[in-house]
This record gives C-alpha cells, sequence and structure tokens, in this order.
C-alpha cells in the first residue's frame, strides 16, 4: 500500500507532466515545420566549421532562442538525427536554459541591469566552455 506522501508526489508529478503536454506537443509541431521549411544541408554548412565555431553557434542559438530544458531534449535529439556535432548539440542545450536574450529586459528590470548582462555574458561563455569540455571527456571515454 502506498503512503501518503508517494501518493501525493504521485500526482504531482503526473499533473506536471500532464500541464507540459501542450508545450511539448508545440515543440514536436515546431520542428516538423522547421524539417518542412529547412534542407538539412543547411545544418551542415552552419555547423561546419571546428568545435570552438560551432560551440559559438550553437551558444548564440541556444541564447536566442531560450526555453525549458525538456524542449532542449527534444531538439537537441533531433539536431543530433541531422548529425550536427556534439559540442554545438551541447552548447545549444546548455545556452538554451542558462543564458536568456529574450527575458533580458525583465531581468534587468528585477536583478539591476549589471548584474543581468554579466550574468547572461558568463553563462553564455561557460555554455562554450561546458560543451568544449563535455566532448573532449567524451572522445577520451
Amino acid at each position: 500500500m502506498m503512503s501518503e506522501g508517494l501518493l501525493l508526489s504521485s500526482k504531482k508529478s503526473a499533473k506536471g507532466i500532464f500541464n507540459m503536454l501542450p508545450v511539448l506537443l508545440g515543440v514536436v509541431l515546431l520542428i516538423g515545420l522547421v524539417n518542412s521549411l529547412v534542407p538539412e544541408s543547411y545544418y551542415h554548412k552552419l555547423f561546419g566549421g571546428n568545435y570552438l565555431i560551432n560551440s559559438i553557434i550553437g551558444s548564440g542559438l541556444g541564447s536566442v532562442l531560450a526555453g525549458n530544458p525538456i524542449n532542449s531534449y527534444i531538439i537537441g535529439f533531433k539536431l543530433f538525427d541531422l548529425e550536427v556535432g556534439l559540442v554545438a548539440i551541447t552548447a545549444f542545450m546548455v545556452a538554451w536554459v542558462t543564458v536568456g536574450v529574450v527575458q533580458l529586459p525583465a531581468e534587468s528590470i528585477l536583478l539591476g541591469r549589471k548584474f543581468a548582462l554579466w550574468r547572461n555574458l558568463i553563462s553564455f561563455v561557460f555554455s562554450i566552455v561546458v560543451a568544449l569540455l563535455t566532448v573532449f571527456i567524451v572522445n577520451l571515454l
């Protein structure tokens, strides 16, 4: 028999997943739209550089197209299917979650302009560093 805490936790988790379904469906539909409009060769041209260039491009895209972590996994998986390099995908996913260019005006009002700019700049740089270190470590294994 389940304890009350476990039952409550299960209900909250199920509600959270149910509330997230419209967002996930929207992302899947958006990916389908992008796939039909953007040819695969474009991704190879965009991410055709070296590790550093790819991580900067991935971080730049993730910074502008910020969102929640679950969506970054879906988009990252699709980019992996399109044979985009792991460094670009990792940089994209880290920047997607940590850098918020879209939220910068609101963050500036709430936390101060200087703090918001520095936090986003540092997060951007570290998204590149994390991506490069991740790929380095994966290649070692």
